[in-house]
C-alpha cells in the first residue's frame, strides 16, 4: 500500500478503461642488462551479456511505495525514453517526464527483469521506450489531440491517420493503463543493448521517416532493434500485433517478443507490438500522477 506521503501523487481511482565485463597484466623484464621494457597495459575484457555497473543512486528522489527505478533492478536492460525528446507524435518533451528514466511498479520491474534474462541466452535483449506514465503526460496527449494544427510530426508518427480519428481508433485514451505502473513500452535488441540506443532524431527541419515504411534507403528510422515492421510509437493500423502489412521476418520478431513477453507475465496490447502490461498488475483502477525522476 502507498504511504500517506505518497497520496499528493496519487490521482483518485477510476474504473479501467480499455484504452485507449578479468584483466590479465604481463610482467615486466626486471633483468639487469637491457633496460626493463614498460608493463604492458592491462587487457580488459567483456562479454556481451556482462551487466553494466548499477547506477549511482545518491540523491535521487524517493518513489512511491511499491515502485522502482528498472536502471536498479534490470541495469542489462537498455532505456531510450522517447518522451523526454521531441521526437514523438506530439513534436515537444511530455509533460512529467523530468529525467529519461524507466519507472515501474516492482513486481513488473523484476519480471521484466526475468524476461532479460532469459532472452539474453540468445544473445538478444530489450530496449525500454516507456514505462509509468503520469497522468500529467496523458493530460498532455489530449491537449495536444485537441489542437488541430499540430501535425509537425505527422508523416513520423501517423501518415495514414486522420489526428481527429486518434481517439477513436484507441490510440490515444484520456486515462492509459501506463499510468498504474505496470505497463512498457518496448522491443527486442541485439546484445550488447547499449548499442541500440538512440541519442539523435531527425527534425521537421528536413524530411521526417515515415513509420510505416520498412527498413532501407527512404524508409522508416533504424531504431536499431529488430526488424518489426514499424517503427515504435507508429499510429498506424500496420503496427498491431498480428497485421499482415509488414514482412515475414518482422511478424517472426513481433511473436519472438510476444512469446518471451508472455512467459515472463505479461500480456500484449493487439494494436501496438510494442506494448505490454503485468498480468496481476497491483494496481488495477488506479491511476498516478508523480513525476518521471
Amino acid at each position: 500500500m502507498l504511504r500517506l506521503s505518497a497520496l499528493p501523487w496519487l490521482v483518485a481511482a477510476f474504473a479501467l478503461a480499455a484504452p485507449a565485463c578479468q584483466p590479465s597484466e604481463a610482467t615486466p623484464d626486471t633483468r639487469s642488462a637491457p633496460a626493463p621494457e614498460p608493463p604492458v597495459p592491462p587487457v580488459v575484457t567483456a562479454t556481451p551479456t556482462a551487466a553494466p555497473p548499477a547506477p549511482d543512486t545518491t540523491d535521487r528522489v524517493p518513489l512511491p511505495d511499491g515502485f522502482a527505478r528498472l536502471s536498479e533492478v534490470a541495469p542489462e536492460i537498455a532505456q531510450e525514453i522517447r518522451y523526454t525528446t521531441a521526437y514523438n507524435f506530439v513534436g515537444t518533451p511530455i509533460d512529467g517526464y523530468l529525467a529519461a528514466e524507466c519507472v515501474l511498479t516492482e513486481p513488473a520491474a523484476r519480471a521484466l527483469a526475468d524476461v532479460a534474462r532469459v532472452l539474453a541466452r540468445d544473445g538478444l535483449g530489450l530496449k525500454v521506450y516507456d514505462c509509468y506514465r503520469p497522468q500529467t503526460a496523458v493530460t498532455h496527449f489530449v491537449r495536444w489531440a485537441n489542437t488541430p494544427d499540430a501535425l509537425a510530426y505527422k508523416d513520423a508518427f501517423y501518415p495514414e491517420e486522420d489526428k481527429g480519428r486518434l481517439f477513436s481508433r484507441g490510440y490515444i485514451s484520456t486515462r492509459s493503463g501506463h499510468s498504474r505502473g505496470s505497463t512498457v513500452d518496448l522491443t527486442l535488441v541485439r546484445l550488447p543493448v547499449a548499442a541500440s540506443v538512440r541519442t539523435t532524431f531527425p527534425t521537421p527541419d528536413g524530411p521526417l521517416p515515415r513509420c510505416d515504411r520498412p527498413l532501407g534507403p527512404d524508409g522508416r528510422l533504424d531504431e536499431g532493434d529488430l526488424d518489426m515492421g514499424t517503427a515504435y510509437d507508429c499510429l498506424s493500423p500496420a503496427a498491431a500485433t498480428d497485421s499482415r502489412a509488414v514482412s515475414a521476418q518482422a511478424r517472426r520478431n513481433r511473436e519472438r517478443l510476444r512469446a518471451a513477453m508472455s512467459a515472463g507475465g505479461f500480456r500484449n496490447y493487439s494494436k501496438e507490438w510494442w506494448h505490454f502490461t503485468l498480468r496481476g498488475e497491483p494496481h488495477t483502477r488506479t491511476y498516478f500522477d508523480f513525476p518521471v525522476e
